[in-house]
């Protein structure tokens, strides 16, 4: 179906803008979380437990993968600009509501709002790319994947050193100032994203209920799976896989690598993803990057671990971009938002049971050596199940 958004596309700057921005708004309010949990420990209303962190740190991803079943009604009522919208403005509620939680419960609760307006951002993502640059769907998706990669490394390498010294450490107000871009994004995206004809009630739904016999849907909802769960591995274990082995001196620099080389990833696939499309070779050779990675990370002089943990994020980044485009690449534009919401859930549900299993494995046998070998069985799973996908799906659409 045209839209006016289509049109819309000849307005890239305006496009990329707010691609970036949204983007940014899918990590920024998640990863404002872990340089506070010290604070939270200690303040003697929330007195976080180890276990509440588990749950705080959890709440996210189990709504990232129930809140996307949802997110793909809100897209086919509403469009995917409006759930977009919709979707950050939940996230962005939410986020800030943690601020003002007086007490662990409705900081829990505030923390379910926020995943679930990013739930319902994530599936419409795609389309939203789609509609907004229809013949640069790879460019597209790495604008707003470089935004998220941005929003995680701002937020992460400036709570602690900047912003909490600004608002005289209380976590309480950082919760806030990190729901303030958010805000901003929503107005944008009110004043100056174009517009589309997009489905109004009332009417027939299109469809949007997963179509879980297509076989297409499990094959990318498992590629990306093994994609998250490597990420989420590798932020979980590696800090004490490193205290472990005797060198908790190079967490800093292990995280760093990890996390800064994304950037130079995503930026690279701003400029070539459109050559990576629909082959399954960048999948294979990324998968090949990480096993490398992870070899550096146990079997290299820690000293070189930056480099290790780099390749890893390198690998992972890369991969996740050119996954997230699979569902507007292959898929007719109406089966789009459906399909990138059972990819959600799959792959989150996924990522969810394989850390869940590689922390008990850990607990159960005192080594961590099981659960680091998450990251090699993702790798591992990505090799398998890239040449598996039918690339060549929707070339005549």
């Amino acid at each position: 179906m045209k839209t006016h958004k289509e049109a819309g596309a000849g307005n890239l700057p305006l496009v990329v803008c707010l691609l970036w921005l949204c983007g940014v708004g899918l990590r920024l309010p998640v990863l404002s979380v872990p340089p506070v949990i010290p604070l939270l420990h200690d303040d003697p209303v929330m007195h976080l437990t180890k276990t509440g962190v588990g749950i705080l740190s959890a709440l996210p991803l189990l709504f990232f993968a129930w809140g996307a079943i949802p997110g793909s009604l809100l897209i086919s009522r509403l469009g995917a600009r409006r759930a977009v919208t919709v979707g950050l403005l939940i996230s962005t509620i939410g986020a800030a509501l943690r601020g003002a939680a007086p007490d662990v419960l409705s900081l829990f609760a505030a923390t379910a709002v926020m995943g679930f307006g990013i739930a319902v951002m994530q599936p419409a993502m795609p389309p939203l790319v789609r509609s907004w640059t229809p013949s640069k769907i790879s460019f597209g998706t790495a604008v707003y994947s470089n935004g998220l990669v941005v929003g995680q490394i701002i937020v992460v390498w400036t709570t602690i050193p900047l912003v909490l010294p600004l608002l005289d450490g209380s976590w309480r107000l950082a919760f806030t100032a990190w729901a303030i871009p958010g805000a901003l994004t929503v107005l944008l995206l009110l004043l100056a994203a174009p517009r589309e004809k997009g489905p109004v009630a009332p009417g027939p739904l299109p469809r949007w209920w997963p179509d879980w016999k297509s076989p297409l849907l499990w094959k990318l909802g498992l590629i990306v799976g093994a994609i998250n769960t490597l990420y989420f591995a590798t932020n979980a274990f590696l800090p004490d896989y490193l205290a472990y082995v005797g060198r908790p001196d190079q967490i800093l620099h292990a995280l760093g690598g990890f996390n800064l080389m994304p950037l130079a990833g995503s930026i690279l696939m701003i400029f070539y993803a459109h050559k990576f499309a629909r082959k399954a070779w960048p999948f294979m050779l990324g998968a090949l990057v990480m096993l490398a990675g992870l070899g550096g990370v146990l079997f290299v002089d820690p000293n070189w671990i930056f480099f290790s943990t780099g390749l890893i994020g390198f690998g992972n980044v890369s991969s996740l971009i050119l996954a997230f485009a699979l569902p507007a690449q292959l898929c007719p534009p109406e089966d789009v938002p459906r399909v990138s919401a059972g990819m959600f859930m799959i792959s989150y549900s996924c990522a969810v049971v394989a850390m869940v299993l590689g922390g008990l494995s850990w607990d159960l046998t005192g080594t961590p050596y099981i659960a680091l070998g998450l990251i090699g069985l993702a790798s591992l799973a990505i090799l398998t199940l890239a040449p598996r996908i039918d690339f060549r799906q929707g070339l005549d659409r």
